[in-house]
């Protein structure tokens, strides 16, 4: 028996940022051509060396185009990646991580 292929996605949050992307230009955020522009920013922001197409930069690159419209505010962003950052430090390993367990939640 063979072991079972890898699926697209390495994590949960890969397929969320996936669908978000599909979703947001579906609903006419942006356009596909807008989308690459944005992710090409975000593989080789600048002058700065190409980095890898990953996940973590779809992710930049829809923060980018979300702050850019208006549509959400860079401290914003800021606090709520804090905020799982915190939670996921507070979680006990093998555990989900949630938001309720950022110890600084109001």
């Amino acid at each position: 028996m063979s072991a079972p292929e890898p699926g697209p996605f390495a994590a949960p949050w890969e397929a969320q940022v996936f669908a978000l992307v599909v979703s947001l230009r579906d609903a006419g955020v942006f356009t596909w051509a807008e989308w690459a522009e944005a992710l090409g920013r975000a593989i080789r922001p600048g002058d700065d060396p190409e980095a890898a197409a990953d996940y973590g930069r779809w992710l930049v690159a829809l923060e980018a185009l979300l702050t850019e419209r208006g549509i959400a505010a860079p401290a914003a962003l800021d606090a709520r990646r804090d905020a799982w950052l915190r939670a996921a430090a507070a979680t006990p390993h093998g555990q989900p991580i949630r938001l309720e367990n950022d110890p600084q939640r109001a």
